[in-house]
């Protein structure tokens, strides 16, 4: 099991649940959590979505092995119509993250529309590294950021902490208590009508949608060239074999 799935007082509990690779969007993992949210968006009990995880790590990003593979064209699509599944859920998604989120997880967390981080939790936009861009992760995450710290985050692919998240628009709230800090704001939200929640989640979703509808296909494409080229199969073959890549200045 990739995703553990329960239900309890109106909110469906989602957690990502692969520990043994840090989480990574791998096709079964993305295929359960779709499945989930379907489930979350059929049951006419849950009033909102609580996503979380296991293990130290949110989500790693993509899986590098199957990238490596060559399976990132459909990689891209699935990664792509998840983003979007949270975007247009018709119920509201809490992120609740103490650990560590890279890359494509970083996509995850700018669908939701609340999110909180716990001290554990830090953050990279580590594309840059491998010879890659935040392509199609851009789609949630751009509107979220502040323009400077877009700028200073994706171009350096350098980490930073909960605190710093929150200040630049990529999670909602830093919290020292993730546990606490969530409950306080799902009983809020079982606190709300399940019109007033649905409506108001499709005002605040409108825009992010019409950037999926505007700019995703042209953005697959970049995301399909740039890992099909020589310096990502360096990029991802040395993250893989834990060495440094051909182009870093190690004076």
């Amino acid at each position: 099991m990739l995703v553990q799935y329960s239900v309890q007082r109106g909110i469906a509990r989602i957690a990502l649940d692969s520990p043994r690779n840090r989480n990574a969007l791998s096709a079964a993992l993305v295929s359960s959590l779709t499945d989930a949210l379907g489930s979350a968006a059929d049951d006419p009990a849950v009033r909102a979505v609580e996503l979380t995880h296991t293990g130290s790590t949110f989500c790693a990003g993509a899986d590098l092995t199957e990238a490596a593979d060559g399976g990132m064209a459909s990689g891209t699509a699935r990664l792509t119509a998840l983003m979007r599944r949270i975007v247009a859920l018709p119920k509201p998604v809490v992120g609740s993250i103490d650990g560590h989120v890279r890359a494509g997880g970083l996509g995850l967390v700018g669908a939701c529309d609340i999110v909180l981080a716990g001290p554990a939790s830090t953050f990279a936009f580590t594309e840059v590294r491998l010879g890659l861009a935040p392509a199609m992760i851009s789609l949630t995450t751009l509107p979220r950021l502040d323009p400077r710290a877009a700028s200073r985050y994706y171009l350096t692919g350098a980490v930073f902490d909960a605190v710093e998240a929150a200040r630049i628009g990529l999670v909602t709230e830093a919290v020292s208590d993730i546990d606490a800090g969530t409950v306080l704001v799902l009983d809020a939200l079982r606190a709300c009508s399940p019109q007033g929640l649905r409506e108001t989640k499709a005002l605040l979703a409108g825009p992010m949608l019409d950037r999926f509808d505007a700019r995703a296909d042209a953005l697959a494409e970049l995301s399909a060239r740039l890992f099909g080229s020589a310096e990502a199969a360096e990029g991802m073959n040395a993250f893989l074999t834990k060495r440094t890549p051909s182009w870093t200045d190690n004076a």
